[in-house]
């Protein structure tokens, strides 16, 4: 298990900390807005459900993955956008909140599915 936890942890500071950097750091002004619609719009959300699919498998001992991603865009927006932005704090509750529950269907149906296995 430890393995998924580290590859989650890189899966999560690639998206959530890097791929910001690069919007701000590479592309033009113009181009740095469709980055940044397409990183909170479509990456950063599939990125959160990814996270609490991976974590959901074993809560015990992933059960802060989906937490940890959501404090690492917290972070990364702080770092290269606006530090006194609220929207950004909303962003990071949906993540969370796409994780987590992610997270818990994930467990619900691999509990049933061994439910079922010893029935």
């Amino acid at each position: 298990m430890r393995y998924k936890n580290i590859i989650s942890i890189l899966i999560s500071v690639l998206v959530m900390l890097i791929f910001p950097w690069c919007a701000v750091t590479f592309i033009s002004a113009d181009g740095a807005m469709a980055a940044c619609f397409l990183l909170f719009f479509a990456i950063n959300p599939l990125a959160s459900v990814a996270i609490g699919i991976v974590s959901g498998r074993s809560i015990r001992t992933s059960w802060f993955q989906p937490g940890l991603s959501a404090s690492f865009f917290l972070l990364g927006t702080f770092l290269f956008f606006d530090m006194g932005e609220p929207a950004f704090i909303l962003y990071a509750a949906v993540y969370l909140l796409l994780g987590y529950t992610a997270m818990l269907i994930t467990s619900f149906i691999a509990r049933k599915s061994i439910r079922r296995n010893y029935l």
